[in-house]
This record gives C-alpha cells, structure tokens and sequence, in this order.
C-alpha cells in the first residue's frame, strides 16, 4: 500500500520535468545558435571583402594604382583582417586584353584531338610566358585598358570550435572576385601572341 502510494505520487510529481526537458533540447539549441552565428560571420566577411575589393579594384584602375599595389593590397589586407583576427589574406592580380578574355585558356591547335596541349602542337602564347596555360591573364595590374580580375581570398578558424565535433572543417575560406578594366590613360599594350609548342 505505501509503495503504490509512493509510486503514485512520484509519478504526479512534475517538479524536475523542465531540467530533464532542458537537458534534451538545450544542447541542439546551442549548437543552433552556434552555427547561425558562424553563419551570419561568414556572410559578413563576405560583404565586407565584396565592398573592399571594389574600392581596392578602383583604385588599381588608376593610373597610378599599378605602382601602388602593393599599398593597395596592405589596405585590402588589413580591412579583411580587422574582421577575421588571425586570419589569411592572399591577394592575386591577373589582367587581360578584354573582359571576354578573362580564365580562357591560350588558343593551341589539338592536332591529335585529344583535348590536352603536348605532344608539340602549336599554341598561341597570350601571355608571353613560354609555356601554354589553361589561363590566358598575365600577373599584375596590367596597363591602360586592360581588365583586371583582382581576386581575395581569407582564410580563418571558426568562431566556435564546435564545428569539428559536427564534422566541419576548423577553417573557413571565404573568396570574392572582381573585375574592372583600367583607365584609358595610354594606348593599349600591343598583345600578339607569339607561337609556341606544347610540351
């Protein structure tokens, strides 16, 4: 009688429901909250790099935005890392003779029909650089008129060290690109392309 009295009594008590029920859901609510955050960071980044990258690429344009690059990047470096502390900042130049020119790969002649460039088959070297490449845009700033695709990449750890523990890399990478054609200060560089062969 008094065990069934006991039981039933613990059974109506609902005094400890809400920790047990807190125990259960609190975890995937933090993880929740977690991972919006690193999200929301991510896309911060993001908008930050887009707008620093065009005021960067505008100032490149310039006629003396070639010989300043290097300011130029510091700047770009340092607004990126002011967001993501300890972060890695890698910036890369590569100009054109036309947008429509922008990651094509240089003109080669596949006389074996094989999609690849060796065997010696001729191609056009765009970029002077003696060997063919699957990207035609010479390093650099370039001159006048030319596009530039100016590229940034960061990367940093995790705002939360938990992403590892769903499976997620410890490192974000986030990129942003952009592309703007320098002032018409001079005359564009001639670029015919010299002949070479493929390896």
């Amino acid at each position: 009688m008094i065990r069934s009295l006991l039981g039933s009594r613990l059974a109506r008590d609902t005094s400890g429901v809400t920790v047990i029920e807190f125990a259960i859901v609190g975890p995937v609510l933090v993880l929740m909250i977690m991972g919006m955050f690193d999200l929301g960071h991510q896309l911060y980044v993001n908008s930050v790099m887009q707008g620093s990258l065009q005021q960067a690429s505008r100032s490149s344009t310039l006629e003396t935005g070639a010989s300043q690059t290097s300011t130029i990047d510091a700047k770009l470096t340092k607004r990126l890392k002011d967001i993501s502390p300890g972060g890695t900042v890698v910036i890369t130049r590569k100009n054109y003779q036309n947008f429509t020119d922008i990651t094509l790969p240089e003109e080669w002649t596949d006389t074996d029909a094989d999609g690849e460039c060796n065997n010696g088959e001729p191609f056009q070297d765009i970029n002077f650089n003696g060997g063919w490449d699957a990207d035609r845009g010479r390093d650099g700033a370039g001159g006048a008129r030319d596009a530039v695709l100016l590229t940034a990449v960061i990367t940093y750890d995790r705002l939360f060290p938990m992403a590892g523990l769903l499976g997620f890399d410890e490192e974000v990478s986030v990129s942003g690109t952009t592309v703007l054609r320098n002032q018409p200060y001079n005359e564009q560089a001639d670029r015919t392309p010299v002949v070479g062969n493929c390896v």
